[in-house]
């Protein structure tokens, strides 16, 4: 299969290192100093790209992708607001786009567990106060995580009262809390917290390196490989 890497920075470098390993070829490599080539990408040289770059390059080169029908797996964040757009553009062309905030098979189905305890926990919010806690590496430029983000909507969809996430400041009863802290070299970890006066229900994801986030790209293209239509990670494992 051939891949295009959107965005050549620690993360396209990990993926391009895995998609080789499984036998892939790369087409092109495309980060800020060589944006022009994104021009040579067609569906003629390309199968399947893989988007990791910034939140201000993820926008233009999805919009790119699908108006030129190329499959494409996306992971960065802090672009979202046009993620209905790119939908969009994707059904129009014919096109196939996967996005997830984190391609980590253990955070994704961390994300399940997330909503099963909270519909668990729903019946008892007045006991409990739930909160979101997620670390990144200090070169992260997006807060929250896309992936606390995604936390966040599963306890929303899950319980009755909560209808929107705060970041970084004293939550209203309404609002799902989530605590964002840059240091060091941490891959990311995140933290869903329900404390009373008489107890705390804690679970916790770590990631110990990149290798599982890239793993997770390299097996969406491939998944995505002859498809159209938009997809996400829970199409990919099965959950829904």
């Amino acid at each position: 299969m051939r891949i295009a890497l959107l965005g050549y920075g620690k993360m396209g470098k990990v993926i391009e290192q895995i998609a080789l390993q499984r036998g892939h070829e790369i087409s092109a490599k495309i980060d800020v100093t060589n944006r022009t080539e994104m021009l040579t990408i067609n569906r003629e040289n390309t199968d399947v790209a893989i988007e990791f770059s910034s939140p201000e390059s993820a926008y233009g080169n999805l919009k790119y992708c699908m108006e030129f029908g190329i499959p494409t797996v996306c992971g960065t964040t802090g672009w979202l607001q046009h993620k209905s757009e790119i939908e969009r553009l994707c059904i129009e062309n014919k096109a196939a786009f996967f996005y997830a905030s984190n391609y980590s098979i253990g955070v994704n189905l961390f994300f399940e567990l997330n909503k099963t305890l909270a519909r668990l926990m729903n019946p008892y919010m007045s006991e409990y106060k739930v909160s979101s806690n997620e670390i990144h590496h200090t070169e992260k430029k997006d807060a929250p995580s896309g992936t606390a983000i995604t936390l966040a909507e599963g306890i929303i969809e899950e319980m009755s009262g909560k209808d929107s996430w705060v970041n970084n400041q004293i939550a209203n009863e309404n609002e799902v809390p989530i605590w964002s802290s840059r240091e060091g070299k941490v891959p990311g970890t995140h933290t869903i917290k329900y404390i009373s006066d008489v107890d705390q229900i804690e679970i916790t994801h770590i990631a110990n390196s990149r290798q599982g986030f890239a793993l997770g790209a390299v097996v969406a293209a491939e998944w995505l490989n002859g498809k159209e239509g938009v997809y996400s990670m829970t199409d990919l494992l099965g959950l829904r």
